[in-house]
């Protein structure tokens, strides 16, 4: 379902006087929550704290068929994906462009590469050529740890798996070649703190 703005407008200069939310009236806890989610409410907290903005990256999908039922309101009955979509999320952060996936699994030791498709990481190294940050952050949801894994690291491993020498990225090689982040209250994901050791790296 789709709601539809009442149609009231606002001057650009009434949206500048209206002040960010403040971090105190944002809820953060990771219990039950997806790693999705746990990413979304970080970016609050970052874009409410004015130290990064970061966004979902919006699915481009084509409408075949909308229902009225009210007026205020429309029901979509059949769409489609116009076209592959790239990362999940992008934005800027100290002067860098960010790029990143987010992916999540159940397993305990390993994680699957062909959970990454191959128009992402045909993104993620163009971006990087452009000098462009750009990493994963990868969920093991039943053992609560979160790494953000540098994209140049995704990328070797899934042409491994291409060409046959192995199906996913174990655990231990992925502890060796990422930024370990722990979950907290504000934000949720502290993936910023990550992001500034690649930025470190880089110099």
């Amino acid at each position: 379902m789709i709601k539809y703005p009442t149609g009231s407008g606002a001057s650009l200069a009434d949206f500048q006087k209206k002040q960010p939310v403040s971090p105190k009236e944002i809820s953060f806890s990771d219990r039950g929550m997806t790693l999705e989610q746990q990413i979304n409410e970080s970016n609050q907290f970052y874009l409410a704290q004015k130290m990064a903005v970061v966004h979902k990256k919006p699915t481009p999908i084509q409408i075949v068929k909308v229902d009225y039922p009210k007026r205020s309101r429309a029901v979509i009955r059949e769409a489609y994906f116009r076209q592959a979509s790239t990362t999940d999320y992008n934005g800027v952060y100290r002067g860098y462009y960010l790029d990143f996936e987010a992916k999540e699994t159940k397993n305990k030791k390993s994680f699957p590469l062909k959970n990454f498709h191959e128009h992402q990481l045909v993104h993620l190294a163009n971006c990087l050529d452009q000098g462009g940050i750009c990493f994963a952050i990868i969920g093991f949801m039943t053992l609560r740890r979160y790494f953000v894994t540098p994209a140049s690291f995704v990328i070797d491993a899934w042409h491994e798996w291409k060409n046959g020498a192995k199906s996913s990225m174990a655990l231990s090689d992925i502890v060796k070649s990422s930024i370990e982040i722990k979950t907290g209250y504000r934000p949720t994901l502290p993936y910023l703190e990550a992001v500034d050791q690649l930025i470190a790296d880089r110099k």
